[in-house]
């Protein structure tokens, strides 16, 4: 049975994953509280009929509008509006809001953690000296590279883009190359090149875009193929940008350095796929932006803009502000 919105009750709220604690505290003062048990298109569906809000944290069914009659608007726990049927929503005229750096400085740490980890390879000297000795281990620093003074190409220059080249140029001095819809607010921090370019050039590719259908599949075979021997990808972004196949290519004939990817396709990612036995992969769980205290900063971030739409008031941070006229 789904769960309802009863006339004398407060609305309810749906959230499709627990948030942080304090978050749920918070909107429980003006609203009841669902966690959905799964985040599978039935239960979600079955959950939203009563829902007056939904804060956002799983990919919701593209129908999912036409389950929820009482729906007052959406909340994304987070930046990403790939999760959310923005344009259904916007035809009903029910807001959408994002949070717009959240995650920001999460997601940018998570870059150069990973990037440490495919340059330095401190968890493989670590492992080495337990299992094969001192000096095996010490030799193996003798091939990897320093990060200071290279390349980084950085692929989407929004809020994550941005941060990733600032640490980039003004903690390495690294020379940053970066390629983005537009050039505005870039204030000398990147040089701006064509994508052909930044792949050929770049030390370490950032894939820091949203998927769109233009960026959907954009990282195949061709741009992999331009990319140096010993340069390294990172995707923070969505996993349809980057062409898997085209990658484990890549990644098992050697012709590139290595990889680190927290987003795929399909996630979970199934235990049987071929990125699983790829060689110099390094594999997260989609938690590039997910730290304590990020988590803090989105859920309350959720919960304030979710209570301001059930007041009657226009979250600063909508992204269809012309379902107000």
């Amino acid at each position: 049975m789904p769960v309802t919105d009863a006339a004398d009750a407060k609305p309810l709220i749906l959230l499709t994953n627990p948030i942080h604690p304090e978050a749920v505290a918070r909107l429980e003062t003006g609203a009841r509280v669902v966690t959905a048990p799964d985040t599978g298109a039935d239960t979600l569906r079955r959950l939203a009929e009563g829902a007056a809000g939904m804060i956002v944290r799983a990919q919701l069914p593209d129908d999912i509008l036409d389950h929820a009659p009482r729906l007052r608007g959406i909340v994304r726990h987070g930046v990403g509006l790939d999760f959310v049927p923005l344009a259904a929503a916007t035809a009903r005229g029910l807001p959408v809001v994002n949070l717009p750096g959240s995650n920001t400085r999460a997601v940018a740490e998570y870059v150069f953690a990973a990037l440490f980890d495919l340059r330095r390879r401190l968890a493989h000297l670590d492992r080495t000296l337990r299992e094969s000795g001192w000096l095996a281990a010490k030799t193996l620093a003798n091939d990897l590279p320093e990060i200071g003074g290279t390349t980084l190409g950085v692929l989407g220059l929004g809020e994550i883009g941005r941060a990733v080249a600032g640490i980039g140029q003004h903690g390495f001095g690294m020379r940053v190359l970066g390629t983005a819809r537009s050039r505005q607010g870039l204030d000398g921090l990147v040089e701006p090149v064509p994508i052909e370019r930044l792949f050929a050039e770049s030390d370490a590719v950032v894939i820091a875009c949203p998927l769109t259908p233009e960026t959907r599949g954009l990282v195949g075979a061709g741009l992999i193929g331009r990319m140096r021997p010993d340069a390294v990808l990172i995707n923070v972004a969505r996993g349809p940008i980057v062409e898997a196949d085209a990658l484990a290519d890549a990644l098992e004939a050697g012709r590139i350095g290595g990889a680190a990817l927290d987003v795929f396709a399909v996630q979970p990612l199934p235990e049987d796929h071929r990125l699983r036995g790829c060689p110099n992969l390094l594999l997260t769980p989609h938690v590039a932006g997910t730290t304590a205290t990020s988590l803090r900063t989105m859920g309350l971030g959720a919960v304030d803009a979710m209570l301001a739409i059930l007041r009657g008031e226009r979250p600063a941070t909508v992204v269809n502000p012309e379902i107000y006229g």
